[in-house]
């Protein structure tokens, strides 16, 4: 009877959601040729929208699974500086984009080299990149919460396939005016349940987390922990740097702002929420170590489980349902946009129609994803794999992005073998050798492409190409 309850809630809650979501939309019309309208929802979108709507991409159940999975305070490092993060993009990074009206983040390098070769090259690592990393880990958590929360018997890539299909939709017959506000009712849910999952854990420990090793309390790692102390001052800055503020699937919401100064609000919003996260993805981790020991990454759902009465839980797991939707169809959203953007409309058909070229890539990206999950399955912490595996790509693109805006005359040849040589550096770091932490080595491959590149286009006999007039703000 209870399990009833719950799922029956939870239906209820989610259709409730996407019930509105079509209401809002119904009534918009879109140019299926504008790849803006449908990408960057006509860049109408209000801070409480962008705020909201960056919290749920981000704040999906590989965060609040994977992170409360960790069981430990120090993981909290990773909200803590994605702060830092969110201020450089709304203080620096967020004016250039619009002052180079772009559609995508890759476009940027496009308009200083004045070469889509470039633009080319590294959306397709991005796509990679959530196909091969970001999509299946996100299908697996999800999936993975659910299973441990309601005790379901069907596989996790059942549920995935679920998750997929529903995502699908959203990516797919909404655009990113869908996702958003989906995203901003999520989050709302999202923020005041995970509050009170944190409330209710600690009053079943009494407010009382002795037992609990230090080592699990302290934000200061050792060298063999998840996040040595030293690495705070290598590479988890420059993780952040990447993340949300060249990253598409984040930076895609500030994009879709009304202007520069609604993304700015809208992201300094997100600044103030993202040091009030911690207590939903860390605390009842830490708790479940006390209750349950070391359990992994089933802790949160176990614990959502057990704490919560029948009719909370079915509308907890409607809003984590939420929250993984989001950061599916955000991701389809943004790989679609990539490649119809920066490669077919470059590429192969300029004119094509933007909405059917979105959704078959939306297809082919939910489909891989699928057949990934399985191998997600095995890893012992997610969320370590998963910051580690982000090393492919996402060095080496800031390598770029550094390169064009921070140094004169770079050689576009040379930022394209910079890419490669990133790509490489890492890949042998990852897959070869790994004489440091992988921050360290992801420090280590982002100053030795920057260094590589530079010198690249010292040696490259090519002429340089006339710099494009700095374009204004309307």
């Amino acid at each position: 009877m209870e399990q009833t309850i719950q799922v029956a809630i939870f239906v209820a809650l989610t259709t409730l959601v996407a019930l509105i979501t079509y209401l809002k939309c119904r009534k918009v019309t879109r140019d299926a040729n504008d790849s803006r309208d449908y990408f960057l929802a006509g860049g109408g979108l209000s801070w409480i929208v962008v705020a909201g709507s960056l919290m749920m991409t981000n704040i999906s159940a590989e965060q609040i699974v994977g992170m409360n999975g960790a069981q430990t305070l120090l993981v909290a490092w990773w909200e803590i500086a994605a702060a830092i993060g969110l201020i450089i993009l709304a203080k620096w990074l967020i004016p250039i984009y619009y002052r180079y009206n772009c559609t995508t983040t890759t476009e940027l390098l496009e308009r200083k080299y004045q070469d889509k070769g470039i633009r080319a090259m590294v959306s397709v690592l991005f796509m990679l990149g959530y196909a091969f990393i970001l999509l299946p880990v996100v299908l697996y958590t999800g999936s993975l919460f659910m299973k441990s929360m309601f005790g379901l018997s069907i596989s996790v890539t059942v549920l995935a396939i679920i998750f997929a299909v529903m995502g699908a939709i959203y990516a797919i017959f909404g655009g990113l005016r869908a996702i958003a506000i989906s995203d901003t009712l999520n989050g709302l849910g999202l923020i005041l349940m995970g509050l009170a999952v944190s409330y209710l854990a600690m009053h079943a420990v009494d407010w009382d987390l002795s037992g609990v090793p230090l080592e699990r309390l302290t934000l200061i790692g050792d060298s063999q922990s998840d996040i040595p102390w030293s690495t705070l001052l290598t590479g988890m800055i420059f993780i952040q740097i990447f993340y949300w503020g060249t990253n598409m699937v984040i930076t895609q919401r500030a994009l879709a702002a009304k202007s520069v100064k609604e993304a700015q609000k809208g992201l300094y919003a997100a600044v103030v929420m993202k040091l009030v996260i911690p207590v939903i993805v860390v605390l009842p981790g830490i708790v479940a170590f006390k209750l349950y020991g070391d359990v992994g990454d089933v802790a949160y759902g176990k614990l959502v489980g057990d704490l919560l009465p029948s009719w909370l839980s079915g509308a907890f797991a409607a809003v984590i349902a939420g929250a993984v939707l989001s950061s599916f169809n955000s991701c389809l959203n943004s790989a679609a946009a990539l490649y119809t953007c920066d490669i077919h409309q470059n590429y192969i058909n300029a004119d094509a129609d933007v909405r059917k070229i979105g959704t078959r890539i939306a297809l082919l990206f939910t489909l891989i994803s699928v057949a990934l999950v399985p191998l997600f399955a095995r890893s012992e912490s997610i969320i370590a794999l998963l910051q580690q595996l982000n090393g492919l790509y996402s060095m080496p693109v800031l390598a770029a992005f550094i390169c064009a805006l921070a140094f004169k005359n770079v050689s576009a040849r040379a930022i394209k073998w910079g890419l490669v040589f990133g790509v490489l550096l890492y890949a042998l770091f990852t897959f070869v050798w790994s004489p440091l932490h992988f921050i360290h080595l992801m420090a280590i491959t982002l100053l030795a492409t920057i260094l590589v590149t530079l010198v690249l286009s010292r040696l490259i006999a090519q002429p340089v190409v006339a710099p494009v007039a700095e374009p204004t703000l309307d």
